[in-house]
């Protein structure tokens, strides 16, 4: 049962993360919980997921939680997708976005968006 709305792990329970380096291209010797193959990083109730060399990345901002029997739960997700290139202005980086009532169409919609960029 999640005991807090900023508990990652138990939100992402079914997820397990990945013991070895997420890409062979890449070297990263940290253990990233993953969804689709592409990374989660969070900070409070910001998610980041995908991988920062990629053109595209997709911040998620969970908006409000609700609690139930079980824990919180969030509710109310913004899904933004977002270029990695320092040299676009922070503003027109923000190509794609939307808003989702649960973890998991916000999560499945920024793996269709991270496939297709």
């Amino acid at each position: 049962m999640c005991a807090k709305s900023q508990d990652l792990t138990c939100a992402l329970s079914p997820f397990k993360p990945h013991g070895e380096t997420i890409r062979e291209d890449l070297n990263m010797d940290q253990k990233f919980y993953t969804y689709r193959g592409y990374p989660l990083v969070r900070k409070k109730d910001t998610i980041y997921y995908g991988y920062m060399s990629d053109p595209f990345v997709v911040m998620m901002q969970i908006m409000s939680v609700k609690k139930t029997e079980n824990g919180d739960i969030a509710d109310k997700i913004k899904v933004y997708q977002m270029s990695t290139d320092p040299s676009v202005d922070p503003i027109k980086a923000f190509v794609k976005n939307t808003e989702r009532d649960s973890l998991y169409d916000a999560l499945d919609l920024a793996a269709a968006w991270l496939q297709r960029a």
